[in-house]
């Protein structure tokens, strides 16, 4: 089964197609912002135009708006395709990009929230997670965090804080999905925000 790819959850913009698990191509950019304007052209630079039978999708935690971007270009497409549509948790591809990097060792992934929060979430060896994702401080993000390895864009700043282990500056790239295990992968596409929005609706008139 041939795989598009979308993920544009965090600070990073990239796209893939795979063939099984071979990969056929790719892009990875480090945007910070602009993905709504960038990720369209970049699927459509990729090999037929990144058709393909299943589309995978970021589902975040990370940045409101490129959580919504990359849903809503994954959704249509999967409209447009007549194509399987599945999401995946964020993190979860950045720990799959760490345990390639070091082998089957337990990770800590952390990476950029709100206000000056870290998204924090625990991965055992073998993939599963071991606590639900967390937007916290970086002082409780450091406690939280009990394996030796540390990855994520906020790895190096949370091993400098806790004074120990080792980090991986890693961001989420498509070209990895490979990676990622299976039980990963949710039929639902609901997104995963990681902590409540900063608007709020006003409450109705007395």
């Amino acid at each position: 089964m041939r795989t598009l790819v979308i993920d544009c959850a965090t600070e990073a913009c990239s796209v893939a197609v795979l063939d099984g698990t071979a990969l056929v191509g790719g892009e990875c950019r480090r945007l910070g912002r602009g993905h709504a304007e960038a990720l369209v052209p970049m699927i459509g630079a990729l090999p037929h135009g990144g058709r393909a039978q299943r589309i995978a999708v970021a589902l975040g935690p990370g940045s409101f708006t490129g959580v919504r971007v990359g849903l809503a270009a994954a959704r249509a497409l999967a409209f447009a395709w007549n194509a399987e549509l599945t999401g995946y948790p964020t993190l979860a591809l950045i720990a799959a990009m760490a345990r390639a990097e070091v082998g089957p060792r337990p990770v800590t992934v952390a990476t950029t929230g709100g206000h000056g929060e870290w998204f924090v979430e625990r991965f055992a060896a073998d993939g599963l997670s071991l606590a639900p994702l967390a937007s916290l401080p970086p002082t409780e993000a450091a406690a939280l965090a009990d394996s030796d390895v540390v990855a994520g864009s906020q790895a190096e700043a949370l091993v400098a804080l806790r004074g120990t282990g080792t980090a991986l500056p890693i961001w989420p790239d498509a070209r990895a999905f490979a990676a990622l295990p299976a039980f990963a992968l949710r039929p639902d596409t609901a997104p995963l925000y990681g902590r409540a929005p900063d608007a709020r609706l006003p409450a109705p008139a007395a």
